[in-house]
């Protein structure tokens, strides 16, 4: 039987960090066997963000490289998935101006993210067509690959519902006898809410990550500084690991390492610098053999990978926008 098709991207906006390892890499890995998977560079949607960063724009093609070298020793297999760079698929584009002639103002308008980061994002601004179309072209990268799955937590799930209202309403406006996409349906993954060193959702746009590619010493210095049970105030204090943002690294780590520090917490028999420093001393050893894979991945592999990879999206994607224009009967 043939495998079912996901696909799953990333921005290039910044170095990888333990969000991404337990929230999305880990996963990405397992599903390699399990479905025929597309693992997308999402350069074009970093624009939506840094288009007015000078800097930031000009990393993009270099954080893209150390992001795949990253996810090549986290264990993605180019023999197995399709690693390619957005921008090298022009189709991305075209398809996303035909969605966006169909899609609704108010859809996008709605969407829980947009209204977030506007309040979050306040050091530049935010208030164009791409950003609010952002769900546009997610829609367009999903559906240009007739993707069955998309794998996903649940406050991704708004995002994947208005793909699949585009494809519903494109398939109505344009019909053929089979359906030109299929609904894309959500793969929930079990992906922990990991919070950032100040309490915030962890984010590269927030500056408050645990990246990968911190070394042991910085990864410690980070987790140190993270802020703990807010109503535990001396180390007698009984804890309550359950608001405790470094309690959610914890739950991350395989083992049972969480429930001894769960009973420890509650009956303050570990102090909360102790707890940080345990946890420091997990998540290096946990990040050991990423790290020496690292080392040895040339950029030539990496650009290998992309240029291959690229090479099966284009094709992949070509047939689809066949159907489509066929369908638009342009």
């Amino acid at each position: 039987m043939k495998k079912k098709r996901i696909l799953s991207g990333m921005r290039p906006t910044g170095a990888m960090h333990l969000g991404h390892f337990f929230g999305a890499l880990g996963n990405w890995v397992k599903m390699q066997d399990e479905y025929e998977t597309f693992y997308m560079v999402a350069d074009w949607h970093a624009m939506t963000t840094l288009y007015d960063k000078t800097s930031d724009m000009a990393g993009i093609r270099s954080s893209a490289d150390d992001m795949v070298a990253d996810w090549l020793a986290c264990g993605i297999d180019t023999s197995k998935s399709c690693i390619f760079r957005q921008s090298d698929v022009p189709a991305h584009s075209e398809l996303f101006l035909i969605l966006s002639m169909v899609t609704p103002l108010g859809w996008l308008q709605r969407c829980p993210t947009y209204k977030e980061q506007l309040k979050e994002i306040k050091n530049h601004d935010i208030g164009t067509f791409g950003f609010l179309g952002y769900p546009v072209l997610q829609a367009a990268d999903i559906l240009l690959y007739r993707a069955h799955c998309v794998p996903v937590g649940e406050d991704q799930l708004p995002h994947l519902e208005i793909t699949r209202e585009i494809a519903r309403r494109f398939n109505h406006l344009y019909p053929i006898p089979d359906k030109v996409f299929p609904e894309p349906k959500a793969l929930l993954t079990k992906s922990p809410r990991l919070l950032g060193t100040d309490g915030r959702k962890m984010s590269k746009s927030y500056g408050n990550a645990v990246n990968l590619s911190d070394d042991e010493k910085t990864t410690a210095k980070k987790i140190s500084r993270m802020i703990t049970d807010p109503e535990r105030i001396h180390k007698d204090d009984a804890g309550h690991p359950d608001v405790c943002s470094v309690f959610s690294y914890w739950k991350a780590i395989p083992g049972e390492k969480n429930k001894e520090i769960t009973s420890d917490c509650k009956n303050a028999s570990i102090g909360c610098v102790a707890c940080k420093k345990l946890l420091a001393e997990e998540i290096n050893l946990l990040l050991l053999p990423v790290r020496e894979a690292r080392k040895k991945i040339s950029p030539e592999e990496v650009h290998s990978a992309l240029e291959s990879g690229a090479q099966k999206a284009r094709a992949e994607a070509a047939e689809t926008m066949v159907i489509v224009r066929d369908s638009i009967k342009i």
